[in-house]
């Protein structure tokens, strides 16, 4: 694993829309970013079937549903200002960078 770390445009609690896939057209909630993965994890989006075996935390063993990661190519950020989707770009203002939308040029919090 390299020292490097990528910038990535999803951040946890953004809204996002997915581009391509079997859930192509859903919007959902990011719970997760998994930085050297380039992957996110989205609410709603990716279901997958878990087997488990009971345990301390699960007594009741059986089929879970979950989310898995997808990957961050495969999602767009919602503009704020009309909620559809949209690229993002960065700029310097004040002492730091913010990221706003290219279809507004509204600054995402």
């Amino acid at each position: 694993m390299s020292r490097y770390q990528p910038k990535i445009h999803v951040k946890k609690n953004d809204t996002v829309f997915v581009l391509s896939g079997d859930d192509k057209g859903k919007k959902g909630r990011v719970l997760e970013v998994l930085v050297h993965e380039k992957k996110a994890i989205v609410e709603g989006v990716n279901i997958v079937s878990r087997h488990t075996k009971p345990n301390a935390k699960q007594t009741q063993g059986g089929i879970i549903k979950k989310e898995a990661a997808i990957p961050v190519s495969k999602l767009a950020l919602l503009d704020p200002k009309d909620g559809k989707p949209t690229r993002i770009g960065r700029r310097k203002e004040g002492d730091g960078s913010v990221r706003y939308s290219k279809r507004s040029n509204e600054v995402i919090k």
